[in-house]
């Protein structure tokens, strides 16, 4: 019996041995028909279903004929050309746009205002309206004058001299507008012999400067000048 069971473990060992030798030639031999065959694209498709035969597709008749300098130029040039198309539409809304908010012919009309001085007697006083509010212009006296340029400068509230309020001594121009709360004062009224405003008792000079009251500056000189003698513009 013991030579009998010596060669049954025998057999077993023997055949133990042989199936990793059968295994690994299976295994090569899958290997082998999965293998691509000489010449065949190595191109895996990661769709399932799909042949492994394909072949990557040919994208060369896509491609640009040209050599790479012509077509960095192409494409400096297209760039180029959008740029300066995108400047001028920039340049024609930003122009537009300017034109519209310019002022019309008959606002510019009203930004000037040309006075007669000969029909305004000394001692008088006019008033016109100048881009919707009241200028006062005053034919001033020579005493009026020299009452002016009597006055201490250093006292006033607002320190100005006469003489940097007028162009010419005896023409004062000014708006006629309160510089308190904006009332429109009334002339040759008040203690200064001036301009009086009855909405809160704010008092000027012959000159317009603030003499009493709340207003915390002398009356506004707008630009005006003397193109010719006898005429005054506005603005």
């Amino acid at each position: 019996m013991a030579p009998l069971a010596t060669a049954s473990r025998l057999c077993v060992r023997s055949a133990a041995v042989a199936k990793p030798a059968v295994r690994a030639l299976s295994s090569t031999a899958v290997r082998q028909a999965d293998a691509p065959a000489p010449g065949a694209a190595s191109y895996t498709s990661p769709f399932k279903g799909e042949s492994k035969a394909n072949k990557i597709p040919d994208f060369s008749k896509y491609m640009s004929k040209g050599s790479e300098t012509s077509n960095k130029l192409f494409s400096y040039f297209m760039v180029g050309t959008m740029g300066a198309i995108t400047a001028a539409g920039a340049k024609s809304t930003v122009q537009e746009f300017l034109v519209n908010m310019s002022a019309s012919a008959d606002v510019l009309a009203m930004a000037k205002v040309e006075v007669d001085l000969n029909t305004i007697p000394e001692g008088k006083n006019v008033i016109i309206k100048w881009r919707g509010k009241p200028v006062f212009i005053r034919h001033r006296t020579q005493d009026e004058i020299d009452q002016a340029n009597k006055v201490n400068v250093a006292s006033l509230r607002d320190p100005q001299s006469d003489e940097d309020r007028v162009k010419r001594p005896e023409w004062l121009v000014m708006l006629g507008v309160c510089t308190h709360l904006g009332c429109v004062p009334i002339g040759e009224a008040g203690d200064y012999g001036g301009w009086f405003c009855p909405c809160h008792g704010s008092h000027y000079d012959i000159s317009g400067r603030i003499r009493k009251g709340p207003a915390p500056l002398n009356l506004e000189i707008p630009e005006y000048d003397f193109p010719e003698d006898g005429k005054l513009v506005i603005g």
